[in-house]
């Protein structure tokens, strides 16, 4: 099948294009810039700004599926979540509707609908509404995190020997590694009018994250706890610097505080010894 991958070169959409080519899927691969991902044929490239329809125009002609990784994950002074998860995810539905496009996949946020006041996460539900009353039939996934993404909040915080966690109760996730993710991304793609709450084989608390992590790096565990507000006054104040940080602050917040947790569960890699070979490398 001919696969319009949105967001190609990004970290997730780089496994998602492995399994498509791994597939035997042709892929017409958009981004804004390109990179070497070790794929050499099977692909189009096409440079886009999904900002700016123009350069979408075209790039979905003859596709059969249409699968957008697009979002915005840090923080920028000049565009916002609603530019690029929101109207860029719209600009690109517009131009597959237009090109008769049957088939549609969204990468998501767990529990996207229920955070109004973070941008990161409402944006991403206010596509996803946009999507479900297209016409079209969609796929729309909500992973609960990433391998990746945990070790880099916590290398930091390992790194200095503490480890900061926010609130008094456990807080729990089951994330899911991209390469498994790309792999049931495409698995997926052909299914009707889905939602799935993807994560991984794993969960484990915050807490026992960061003790496995001090176990890694072979290190004491120090772990303390900090309420919650302290996000928002970092936010509030990041608000008036005009820099973009408060959105991610926010998504923070929100991750470290709230469960997140999948009822479905894909994959073979293990978090845990993803830990040990991070720390160890």
């Amino acid at each position: 099948m001919k696969v319009v991958l949105a967001g190609a070169y990004g970290n997730l959409g780089a496994d998602v294009f492995r399994s498509l080519i791994k597939e035997g899927h042709e892929v017409v691969a958009l981004d804004m810039a390109q990179r070497d991902i070790g794929i050499d044929s099977g692909f189009t490239f096409k440079k886009v700004n999904v900002t700016d329809p123009e350069t979408l125009k075209g790039t979905c002609d003859g596709a059969d599926v249409v699968i957008t990784t697009v979002g915005l994950t840090k923080g920028s002074p000049t565009v916002t979540n609603y530019d690029i998860d929101y109207q860029g995810n719209l600009n690109l539905l517009n131009e597959a509707n237009k090109a008769g496009v049957k088939h549609f996949t969204y990468i998501s946020v767990i529990k996207a609908d229920m955070a109004p006041d973070v941008p990161m996460l409402h944006a991403k539900y206010l596509f996803e509404e946009e999507l479900k009353k297209s016409g079209m039939t969609y796929v729309i996934h909500r992973p609960t995190g990433y391998f990746y993404d945990i070790i880099k909040v916590f290398r930091p915080m390992i790194e200095k020997g503490q480890v900061t966690l926010l609130g008094n109760k456990p807080v729990h996730a089951n994330v899911i590694s991209t390469e498994d993710f790309g792999e049931f991304i495409v698995k997926s793609m052909m299914d009707e009018n889905k939602v799935y709450n993807v994560g991984g084989k794993e969960t484990y608390s915050y807490e026992e994250i960061a003790n496995m992590c001090f176990e890694a790096a072979g290190k004491t565990p120090v772990i303390k706890r900090a309420p919650a507000w302290l996000f928002d006054v970092l936010a509030f104040v990041n608000k008036l610097k005009k820099n973009g940080k408060e959105a991610i602050l926010k998504f923070s917040k929100w991750t470290l505080s709230e469960e997140m947790v999948g009822d479905t569960t894909y994959g073979e890699m293990s978090f845990k010894q993803y830990i040990k070979d991070s720390f160890k490398a």
